[in-house]
């Protein structure tokens, strides 16, 4: 097709976007199909059209009239037309109808184009008889022979980690725990709390954003979901680098199929062994990704790369001249299941963990977030011990009922806890929150990035001056400041600043005493 063709091609198809389903399969395709040969071809687009529109908002009993003609459109005597079909109809759910109109095709003489597409509707829709047909003749679509693999397996053998179960074998493992830079330290030392009391690892290095534990004993993902601080949780399948000549899919896919890859996945799987590959800060790599699963599939078929509700993440981290490759559970992360529902611009959960960690425990801790948002950071502290009670303050009544919400889920009803929907300036009008009555303010407050705020920096200065007022002599202040301020407030003395990456841009998480 030329490039005018392609351009006529591509208008006509969004000029067809726009007509509601009933237009497309009551006046085009009608039209379509009286149409000659040369004017069909030329007409394509309303395939592909058809096929989006009707997916979108097409009823059951229209999307199942429009799947019986794209099985016609299948046998079309023209090839464009055939090859447009198969791309649509994957859009409209198939079963093994579908399937075994696109089998059928296979045993047909085709070219390597028409196969291609072929194989790339099977990718989305083959199961069973997919994967056996391909078996029946080794090479002939092996990117699809594992995508039909994956399928069955999800289907037949659904999957899903293991927190419970013991890693007996653990010998020359690594596990990376993961954070926003500048966090690196209170993560060590939530790991070394940890140690001290199971002795179960050893920390071997700490770099930014990064901390680097070695297993001494068996242990399980569930010993390592005790510590709430990390973002992410690697368990470090080895490292590849580039042979001589550039290559790296053949040293990748050999980590990933180790026998410490294994071992892993068969310990701390429950049904059928997925995973999706991840080349983190290198975008898509969709060429890559391919060739690589289908190495990693020819060298253990018993591994899957599927990228649909797979249990686990095989992370590439860049290092040096090669690659870190690391095993991540990918699940709803059970530390935060409490989190019901969220606001904009809230917390990230290990952050309002670590600032909790940072406030330290203090017994009869009475403690107030003027910014609680979802409340995360009063409920990250109430799960440390020792909080007699709770203040959350936001100017959103949704935020606070969201807050509500949360800590409820968080199973702190011991705790009382008092949420108000008003500006924290007017704190002193909450009954309980009066001058030198709390022990701690911890908040995250508005940073001015999702949500502009005229006067960020009278803002924050306000919050010092709210918290001197509330905070009891000795009283501590916890915060993620937006801004270097060197003497805030006389009554407010710095104890700690690090500079903190907040998603792409640097704040400073403080804490400050009361004097």
């Amino acid at each position: 097709m030329n490039s005018d063709s392609k351009n006529k091609n591509k208008q006509l198809y969004n000029h067809l976007r726009t007509l509601t389903c009933t237009e497309l399969w009551e006046k085009e395709v009608p039209k379509f199909n009286k149409s000659k040969a040369k004017e069909r071809s030329e007409r394509v687009a309303l395939v592909r059209a058809v096929g989006v529109v009707v997916s979108e908002s097409g009823s059951h009993e229209l999307r199942e009239e429009v799947r019986q003609w794209l099985l016609e459109l299948l046998k079309d005597p023209d090839e464009k037309i055939r090859r447009y079909a198969m791309a649509a109809l994957p859009k409209l759910g198939a079963s093994e109808t579908e399937e075994k109109a696109l089998l059928g095709l296979l045993k047909k003489p085709t070219n390597e184009r028409e196969k291609k597409f072929v194989a790339q509707a099977l990718d989305k829709i083959g199961g069973a008889e997919t994967l056996d047909t391909i078996k029946q003749t080794p090479g002939l679509l092996p990117q699809t022979e594992l995508k039909a693999a994956a399928s069955v397996a999800r289907e037949e053998n659904p999957s899903t980690i293991r927190l419970d179960k013991s890693l007996a074998h653990f010998a020359g493992l690594q596990i990376h725990l993961r954070g926003r830079t500048g966090l690196e330290q209170i993560v060590r030392d939530e790991a070394a709390a940890l140690i001290a009391s199971n002795g179960k690892f050893r920390i071997d290095d700490m770099r930014p954003g990064l901390v680097v534990l070695t297993p001494l004993a068996p242990f399980s993902l569930g010993d390592l979901y005790q510590l709430r601080c990390f973002g992410t949780l690697g368990l470090v399948l080895g490292t590849a680098g580039r042979s001589n000549d550039g290559e790296v899919v053949a040293p990748l896919a050999a980590v990933i199929t180790s026998p410490l890859a294994r071992e892993l996945l068969k310990t701390f799987t429950e049904g059928s062994l997925r995973y999706r590959l991840d080349f983190v800060g290198k975008g898509h790599q969709r060429s890559t990704v391919r060739e690589l699963a289908n190495r990693a599939y020819a060298l253990c078929p018993e591994i899957l790369n599927d990228a649909r509700s797979a249990p686990w993440t095989i992370a590439i981290h860049p290092v040096g001249h090669g690659y870190s490759v690391e095993l991540s559970p990918k699940m709803s992360d059970p530390r935060f299941a409490y989190r019901q529902d969220d606001v904009p611009a809230a917390s990230h959960p290990p952050l309002a963990a670590c600032m909790a960690r940072l406030a330290g425990v203090v017994e009869n801790d009475i403690v107030w977030d003027p910014f609680c948002g979802s409340g995360l950071e009063l409920i990250e502290r109430a799960f440390l011990g020792g909080v007699q009670r709770i203040y959350g303050t936001d100017r959103s009544a949704e935020a606070i009922a969201i807050a509500g919400q949360n800590l409820a889920a968080a199973e702190l009803s011991a705790i009382p806890a008092q949420l108000t929907a008003c500006d924290f300036r007017d704190f002193a009008s909450i009954e309980g929150v009066k001058p030198r009555s709390v022990s701690l303010v911890i908040t995250n407050p508005p940073l001015g990035k999702r949500i502009p705020i005229p006067n960020l920096r009278g803002l924050i200065l306000d919050l010092f001056e709210a918290a001197a007022t509330a905070l009891k002599s000795g009283g501590r202040l916890v915060l993620v400041n937006p801004f270097w301020l060197e003497a805030p407030h006389p009554l407010m003395k710095l104890e700690s600043r690090t500079l903190v990456d907040i998603g792409g841009f640097n704040c400073r998480l403080e804490k400050y005493l009361k004097l």
